[in-house]
């Protein structure tokens, strides 16, 4: 297992010959009211197998996930545990039977601390009293496998998104497992906490568990699966041995199509003028001393290791946190701005990396989370137009191609490209001209990677001028004409043209060396 030039890179994977599989699906379908969402899929997955799927957003693979531990019930089909019909009424009982799914979702008790989520419903007792020692001495020996070193005391809603996702890992392998289901586990870690979760991988399939692994990132897919299953539109497209398929295959199976260029040509360099001026920014604990500018038109990157400050620059200088700002100027003019009402006004949109979180209010409709913050250019304040509310989420469906089988369908019922989708078409309502997208492809499918690339460089070439903060290098790299490269909080490099190389980003990100004057 090693990291090279950021990516991951593990063992090959020696395909799996047993006639007796662990778990097996057969012809499973499910729907949610009139939308079918899984149709007559089956599976099979060995011991000591790594058995990947992949698709699009909405393809099914999450939902596949959920049936088969117990979160969610199949309307036909059957699943079999050792060759034996098994059902399970909740997702405790496939625990029982060692089918343990790790979500994509964060689903931590944010105001309890790492050890107490970790054995929250299974806590260790002697007698009547908590084992509250033995309980924070196995956590940081879990956390400490997963290369994570979060202090078991610390409050879980004081964690970084990687480092939430580490203790949820770290919960489900609690509990003694024989098939361990990944849904999108490595989309917020960093490529070190990604190796590590794979080196944990690799020893499941030495102990003979049984590991379903569902990822968009297909360089990971390829490097840890022994089996790749391809799921579209809700079928059952292929199965191959994952040696057998070139990452460019995979994208093709997924899509049904042959895949152009990801990234569309970048807009000419943009010469100004300057519409954004930051100097001398700094966030208590996370940023000092930042500045940089930005030009209309510009898409401008920010490239850097999980905790280097870049979300939390532009928190502060959005007014979403504590933050002292020497200089910010709009067009050349002063303009503080306190709150993020007041940058919403000063024609600033912003996409929170936590769109399930922050972003969407996930158990209201689509309609309503679109016209949620523009509010004074579609209602008549204090009743709600429910005409131009609805005229507007069809323009956003047709325009930013959100795919839902029903318009009442809930914000949370998306698949995530959907929903990345749905609130890049809520922050545009306002017609921002400086819009700041953080992680804007993170957890998404290739194809609709490609659709929300086109996406910016439109609203680039109509003169938007885009700030991408990204963990992706290859994103920055495809998509923008300046990258800025912040460490330890600082901003330490400014790459353009020809410098901008996943070397040069990792070099300045990681500090370990300088390049030659």
């Amino acid at each position: 297992m090693a990291i090279e030039g950021g990516f991951v890179t593990a063992p090959t994977c020696q395909p799996v010959e047993t006639s007796h599989p662990v778990l097996a699906a057969e012809s499973l379908r499910k729907s949610f009211g009139a939308a079918p969402v899984l149709i007559d899929v089956s599976l099979t997955l060995h011991p000591g197998e790594v058995h990947a799927f992949i698709g699009e957003n909405g393809a099914g693979k999450s939902t596949l996930a959920k049936l088969l531990a117990g979160h969610e019930q199949p309307d036909q089909g059957r699943i079999l545990l050792d060759g034996q019909p098994v059902r399970f009424p909740g997702p405790s009982d496939a625990e029982r039977h060692g089918i343990v799914l790790v979500h994509q979702e964060l689903l931590l008790a944010g105001q309890m601390t790492v050890a107490e989520n970790l054995f929250l419903g299974r806590e260790q007792r002697r007698g009547p009293f908590l084992e509250r020692t033995a309980m924070r001495i196995a956590t940081a020996e879990r956390l400490t496998r997963l290369g994570c070193s979060v202090h078991p005391d610390m409050r879980v809603d004081r964690l970084s998104i990687a480092d939430r996702q580490m203790v949820q890992i770290a919960r489900a392998l609690l509990i003694p497992h024989r098939v361990v289901i990944f849904d999108e586990p490595t989309a917020v870690l960093t490529p070190a906490e990604t190796a590590a979760l794979f080196r944990v991988i690799t020893e499941l399939k030495a102990s003979g568990a049984g590991i379903l692994f569902i990822s968009h990132r297909l360089a990971e897919v390829a490097a840890i699966a022994d089996r790749v299953t391809v799921l579209r539109d809700g079928r059952h497209v292929a199965t191959h041995l994952a040696a057998d398929l070139s990452q460019h295959e995979m994208a093709r199976l997924m899509v049904g199509r042959e895949m152009s260029a990801l990234f569309p040509d970048k807009p000419q360099v943009p010469t100004g003028p300057v519409v954004l001026e930051i100097g001398g920014a700094s966030v208590p604990g996370f940023v000092t001393d930042a500045g940089f500018s930005l030009c209309r038109g510009e898409m401008l990157g920010f490239a850097g290791l999980v905790g280097a400050g870049r979300t939390e620059l532009f928190e502060g200088l959005l007014g979403l946190r504590p933050a002292r700002i020497g200089k910010l100027l709009l067009d050349g003019h002063p303009h503080p701005l306190p709150n993020p009402r007041a940058a919403m006004e000063a024609g600033i949109g912003y996409l929170t990396e936590d769109r399930k979180g922050k972003g969407l209010l996930l158990r209201h409709n689509l309609a309503f989370n679109l016209t949620l913050a523009a509010e004074h250019r579609l209602h008549r304040l204090p009743l709600v137009d429910a005409a131009r509310e609805q005229a507007a989420l069809s323009r956003a469906l047709g325009d930013f191609d959100i795919r839902v089988g029903r318009r009442d369908a809930l914000a949370g019922q998306l698949s995530g490209g959907n929903q990345q989708k749905l609130l890049l078409a809520k922050t545009m309502l306002r017609r921002p001209r400086i819009l700041v997208i953080d992680e804007p492809t993170r957890g998404i499918d290739i194809g609709t990677r490609a659709q929300i690339y086109r996406f910016i460089a439109s609203l680039a070439r109509e003169g938007v001028s885009c700030v991408i903060i990204s963990s992706e290098m290859q994103e920055l790299i495809g998509l923008c004409h300046r990258i800025l490269v912040m460490r330890a909080g600082r901003v330490v490099a400014e790459l353009q043209g020809e410098e901008m190389t996943e070397h040069n980003i990792v070099v300045h990100a990681t500090g370990v060396a300088e390049p030659a004057a």
